[in-house]
């Protein structure tokens, strides 16, 4: 890492699923300190102790403003000075049509990937600005870029990460902070089990007979925009797996 590695504080929100540990696992073996959150307390732990670095847990949901807000008061002062903000916890649920989708998993994809991220977002800019440095890394996703059946709320959701890291780069011209969006596409992970409720077979006939990406290669390329020099800014970061390409626009015909 550009720098002095150990002087960097990382704090990253989805700490105990597939991408936020290989997040972990690259920056601790720069010596960074970690601040890690996610729901489940026993799973932070265990990652924690998995970890040769000093590490700071907090169990709270992504939903929940108040828990939120009361995690970032008791960081504690050795790991208060935040350097980098990975924006990683997110989530898709189901794939069917528009018109038989769920309501509130709708609000579910929208309270986590949306509201959970503008609300760290905006709790973590304040200090960053005081200090001068700073650098937020938002988990985009291809589907913010490109519709697919399904996709609806998932991808607007993505769509919005996208527009609101462009918008923070406006926002913040003249203040040092640097803002990132990674988009990553198929990325071999617990994803699509969740998007379809622990059906095993359903999620593995997503990556069967490919090769997608692995989380680490999106923790390498997330590392990388971080430990680019700071006057230098990637402003997003597109990436599929070889074998993943764009589909032709959709043609009905009679």
């Amino acid at each position: 890492m550009h720098g002095n590695a150990q002087s960097k504080t990382v704090i990253i929100t989805g700490a105990t699923g597939d991408f936020g540990r290989a997040f972990a696992q690259r920056f601790a073996a720069a010596g960074c300190h970690l601040v890690l959150a996610g729901r489940n307390a026993e799973k932070l732990a265990a990652l924690h102790a998995s970890l040769n670095v000093p590490c700071h847990t907090g169990a709270f949901d992504m939903t929940d403003r108040a828990a939120m807000e009361e995690f970032i008061k008791k960081i504690p002062e050795s790991f208060s000075g935040i350097d980098v903000l990975i924006n990683n916890a997110g989530l898709a649920l189901g794939q069917e049509p528009a018109q038989e989708a769920s309501i509130e998993d709708w609000d579910t994809m929208i309270d986590v990937n949306n509201k959970g991220l503008v609300r760290m977002s905006r709790l973590m800019l304040p200090g960053m600005i005081s200090r001068q440095r700073g650098h937020i890394v938002n988990i985009g996703s291809t589907a913010g870029n490109y519709p697919y059946p399904g996709g609806h709320v998932y991808c607007a959701s993505k769509s919005f990460v996208k527009q609101f890291s462009l918008s923070l780069r406006a926002d913040l011209q003249g203040t040092g902070i640097r803002i990132t969006n990674i988009e990553p596409g198929m990325v071999e992970t617990q994803f699509s089990a969740v998007r379809f409720k622990g059906d095993q077979d359903r999620a593995a006939a997503v990556y069967a007979n490919t090769a997608p990406l692995k989380p680490e290669d999106v923790a390498e390329a997330v590392f990388w925009a971080v430990s680019l020099p700071s006057h230098v800014n990637i402003n997003r970061i597109e990436m599929m797996p070889t074998t993943q390409s764009f589909g032709p626009l959709a043609v009905e015909r009679f």
